[in-house]
């Protein structure tokens, strides 16, 4: 990506350029955005959509005219334009220092202030201009034109690029009436380093926008960046302050212990007995029993989550624990599988178990505790997967296991 960049500035006079970079993010959905002086970003899932390289140039190409042209920095106030240069530096500070937390950082920059919608005048500008700088370095442009038709053609909603960049008319049309005076010239075809590129993209993991936005609430990018390094010094404050958005403090397991005595839930199809001395919320599809202590609308460093999952490709208790396991790892990265599958009785019901850890919310000197999560599955209703994560930091999940026994032991399912 680095060399096509390359490849692509050489065809803009220096004295009329800018300080491009190229950063690729590694987010699924399809999307490219660039912001005011130079910095350009491309999703993984914009790689691996790109038939070929010239489209890729293409949409990088698209992308520099964009900041050549200025497009951004006219859309914003000179107040606000400092504001975004100024925390572009803890960005950029992220994705140089080459950790996943950078998403973050990016995916908050991609979707909030930092990306400004275009105007179709500006998206047909970007496409003149584009298909210039294509050409000038070997490529077809109308493949500029083929990438965002195939697009349009894509069915559902579509994908955030096309939200973000309005199409200004036929584009196809456009290009070709604008090159068809360009004298002749052989085309540039795919290059072994396209195809590796495109290998590469399609192995890396990749993160959904939903799991980068959860994860940013919960700090998890943020404690990601601050534990690799990866944070430059005039960031680190903001990344300390989002770091500690979704985590919790000072909290011992006085404030936490749970009563002999039990209360009584029963909701969304559920009945179960918990600790009278903790507290319970739901939201769609999930029940939450924790300590007021040791819970955020982010995150619970203690107590129990209980949701259900539809699994049409499971054809047992084991592959749907297992399934489940790997869907929990995908979403919370460095979370570990710790022995096998074991077979567990849940309320009476034949269940599945595994012990599973990763970081706890619950901070220790400024960094994360190791958690323990045991995690439990069983057959609900109507063909669905009921789950229950009993959570605790490792150093007291043995305290409270006989607890969470006594918990699921008493579980019904309506």
């Amino acid at each position: 990506m680095q060399r096509l960049g390359a490849k692509l500035v050489k065809q803009i006079p220096a004295d009329a350029s800018w300080p491009y970079q190229f950063h690729v993010v590694p987010q699924k959905e399809i999307n490219a955005f660039a912001l005011p002086g130079g910095p350009i970003f491309i999703n993984i899932g914009t790689i691996t959509a790109a038939a070929n390289e010239a489209q890729l140039a293409g949409v990088m190409a698209h992308e520099m005219s964009h900041i050549y042209m200025q497009h951004t920095a006219k859309s914003v106030g000179r107040q606000n334009l400092q504001g975004i240069l100024g925390a572009v530096g803890g960005v950029l500070g992220g994705i140089l220092g080459g950790t996943a937390g950078t998403i973050a950082r990016v995916g908050v920059a991609g979707t909030g202030v930092f990306m400004l919608k275009y105007s179709r005048a500006d998206e047909a500008q970007a496409d003149a201009v584009g298909a210039v700088i294509m050409y000038k370095a070997g490529y077809n442009p109308i493949e500029l034109a083929n990438f965002f038709e195939t697009l349009n053609k894509q069915g559902g909603s579509p994908p955030q690029f096309l939200s973000d960049h309005p199409n200004p008319g036929n584009r196809t049309e456009a290009i070709q009436k604008e090159i068809q005076n360009w004298p002749s010239k052989q085309y540039l075809s795919d290059s072994h380093a396209f195809e590796r590129a495109k290998k590469e993209a399609t192995d890396i993991r990749a993160y959904t926008a939903q799991e980068i936005s959860d994860g940013a609430k919960q700090g998890l990018w943020a404690r990601e960046n601050l534990k690799n390094g990866a944070v430059p010094p005039n960031a680190q404050q903001s990344i300390q302050e989002a770091a500690n958005a979704g985590a919790i403090t000072n909290v011992s397991f006085d404030q936490v212990k749970p009563s002999d005595q039990f209360a009584e839930l029963r909701q969304m199809g559920v009945s179960i007995s918990y600790p009278s001395n903790w507290a319970t919320a739901s939201g769609q599809n999930q029940i939450t029993i924790a300590p007021k202590a040791a819970a955020t609308p982010n995150a619970i460093a203690y107590g129990v989550i209980i949701s259900s999952t539809q699994d049409p490709n499971a054809t047992s208790l084991d592959q749907a624990a297992q399934d489940l396991i790997q869907s929990l790892q995908q979403s919370n990265p460095g979370l570990r599988q710790n022995g096998d599958l074991r077979h567990e009785t849940a309320g009476g019901r034949d269940a599945r178990s595994a012990d599973l850890s990763g970081d706890s919310p619950l901070l220790q000197d400024g960094k994360p505790l190791p958690e323990h999560d045991w995690l439990v599955v069983t057959q609900g209703p109507s063909g669905s997967f009921v789950y229950l994560i009993f959570i605790a930091p490792e150093k007291d999940f043995a305290a409270l296991r006989p607890t969470y026994q006594k918990m699921l032991d008493r579980l019904r399912l309506e």
